[in-house]
């Protein structure tokens, strides 16, 4: 076993882009004590890479679906990630 944390890649769809969901993401990957980034994409979803305790990446995937006032989450397709990229911190990119 591992201490590695479980790193995942996270796209959101739905109405993400234009009501602060990165950084509602930032705020609840911070308080869920998770590193990662998160960045708007051209077909207007969200992309977010999330790295933390398993416990605490079930929590954020399970709040991507109801994201911040104004969100209206269609899908959250999840595919795993290679710890090695997480930066520490969490940031809001591009």
């Amino acid at each position: 076993m591992t201490n590695d944390p479980k790193a995942t890649l996270v796209r959101i769809a739905g109405r993400v882009q234009g009501v602060s969901f990165r950084v509602w993401t930032r705020g609840q990957a911070q308080r869920l004590g998770l590193t990662g980034w998160v960045r708007n994409e051209a077909d207007g979803s969200v992309t977010a890479l999330i790295a933390g305790p398993d416990s605490a990446v079930t929590a954020m995937l399970k709040q991507f679906w109801l994201g911040p006032p104004g969100a209206s989450v269609s899908s959250v397709e999840t595919e795993s990630a290679s710890s090695r990229e997480v930066p520490s911190g969490f940031r809001i990119t591009k």
